[in-house]
């Protein structure tokens, strides 16, 4: 983990309510998909954690709805300002424990991680299908970010006005060996219950400090309780017990 001063790059709406921003600074210690960001902002006690959607050599976006003053304030920042941010937390996914066809399942703000993930599972000479859920098309954002990856997309809405009518689980496809998901607890439930392999899930949670001190966003696993922001957010599908 690490903490730097970055400059805002870019600040767009992507749609009415999620933007993209991008960070220009010390991304040494963003090392894998899936591991995040936590952003201090003026006024706020709790920082702010971003899920990374990718990273080059001197600069990592993220991509953030806006559902409360943290991010409110987010939206409203200019080209040029700074932030304070802690680098480098979280797990992210181990790409190893796939071997040749992944199938990659994000629900809303749950699909920004999977970008980066794509790019690299993609890299390493596996097929990735890739399954976007939204409930609306107004909601939809970087399907041809995927698909520029040479990634095979589906788009699922829960209204059917885009794509697939219902859920991630509706479009998976026919095979696959492994599985990556991330986004609400209801959807991951549901991706648990309805694949017949093994894959890792990465939990969104409400964090206090973001790197495993205060312990306020621990889960029970099946070797006992763990921190999401710590042992996590990611996590595989065999360590998971549901609490319903």
């Amino acid at each position: 983990m690490k903490q730097g001063i970055f400059t805002i790059a870019e600040n767009s709406a992507l749609t009415s309510n999620v933007f993209r921003m991008k960070l220009v600074g010390d991304v040494s210690d963003i090392t894998t998909s899936g591991q995040f960001i936590n952003i201090k902002l003026d006024g706020l006690y709790l920082r702010r954690p971003i899920s990374v959607f990718d990273r080059d050599d001197d600069s990592v976006t993220v991509i953030y709805k806006v559902v409360g003053h943290g991010t409110e304030q987010m939206s409203t920042m200019k080209v040029g300002e700074k932030l304070d941010v802690l680098t480098g937390l979280g797990n992210g996914y181990d790409t190893s424990l796939c071997k040749e066809h992944a199938v990659l399942l994000g629900g809303g703000v749950g699909v920004p991680p999977l970008y980066m993930l794509a790019k690299t599972l993609i890299n390493e000479g596996k097929k990735v299908s890739v399954v976007l859920g939204f409930n609306t098309k107004e909601e939809i954002f970087c399907e041809e970010d995927f698909k520029a990856l040479g990634a095979d997309v589906k788009v699922t809405t829960v209204d059917g006005s885009y794509g697939i009518k219902g859920f991630v689980t509706d479009a998976l496809p026919e095979s696959y060996d492994h599985f990556f998901t991330c986004g609400p607890e209801p959807m991951l439930k549901a991706v648990y219950r309805a694949t017949d392999t093994s894959g890792q899930m990465s939990f969104e949670e409400r964090m206090g400090c973001g790197f495993g001190a205060c312990m306020g966003c621990s889960c029970k696993t099946l070797t006992g309780y763990k921190r999401i922001c710590k042992d996590g957010p990611v996590m595989l599908k065999e360590e998971i017990l549901w609490e319903d």
